[in-house]
């Protein structure tokens, strides 16, 4: 029988190999990716592109513009990424911590331990530990797997169940990530990797209402 460890990476090869790298998550900067883990929250990837594009017109993705930005010109300009107004409030509440604490650099954050930083980005407020995650894993390298809807809508369709022990529903975010990170190597690459393919596979196969049919890893 094979091991819980066999079983993911099983199903990591085989989807990489049916649907390619995913090239995830899109950017040209880290606080680009940064800005972005913020703005997709609740909302397609779609729309925050078109508020990232508002805010390159102007210049503004650096940490200076946008501590510096007035909230309604702020608001205005990510408006089509949605709940603009709390995302403005949301990511004003990180440059903030960025500009003042850490100068204005993404590169004195690549100082800190993971652990340490981790709990710094979730104690800002409406920064929450899917979008601290996401910090930590795309714009700064570090091996920390991103769970969210689709990670657990992947563990609450799969057969046979890869957790058996886990409640989908009820267990925490920090029970899935930790089941994750125990049986997969600790690597950027896979982990950001997996992550994205798990993405991919539920918008294509594993819906809301499962096609199982068509689903890649049918029977691993």
């Amino acid at each position: 029988m094979k091991s819980t460890k066999d079983r993911l990476l099983e199903i990591f090869y085989t989807l990489l190999q049916s649907f390619g790298k995913r090239y995830w998550w899109p950017g040209e900067s880290a606080l680009e990716i940064i800005v972005g883990a913020v703005l997709t929250q609740n909302t397609a990837w779609k729309n925050v592109e078109k508020a990232i594009n508002n805010l390159k017109r102007e210049h503004l993705l650096t940490v200076e513009a946008l501590y510096h930005i007035d909230t309604e010109r702020l608001s205005n300009l990510i408006m089509p990424s949605g709940f603009f107004n709390i995302k403005t409030r949301r990511l004003k509440n990180l440059i903030k911590v960025l500009y003042e604490i850490y100068d204005a650099s993404i590169e004195n954050l690549e100082k800190i331990e993971t652990y340490e930083l981790r709990k710094t980005l979730i104690d800002i407020n409406g920064i929450g530990k899917e979008t601290a995650d996401s910090i930590l894993l795309y714009a700064l390298n570090r091996p920390v797997f991103v769970v969210d809807a689709y990670t657990k809508r992947f563990l609450k369709n799969h057969t046979p169940p890869l957790i058996e022990e886990i409640d989908i529903k009820k267990d925490s975010y920090d029970t899935i990530q930790r089941f994750f990170m125990e049986h997969l190597p600790q690597d950027v690459y896979i982990y950001n990797e997996y992550h994205a393919l798990i993405v991919y596979l539920c918008q294509k196969c594993c819906k809301k209402i499962p096609e199982c049919e068509i689903c890649p890893i049918k029977g691993i």
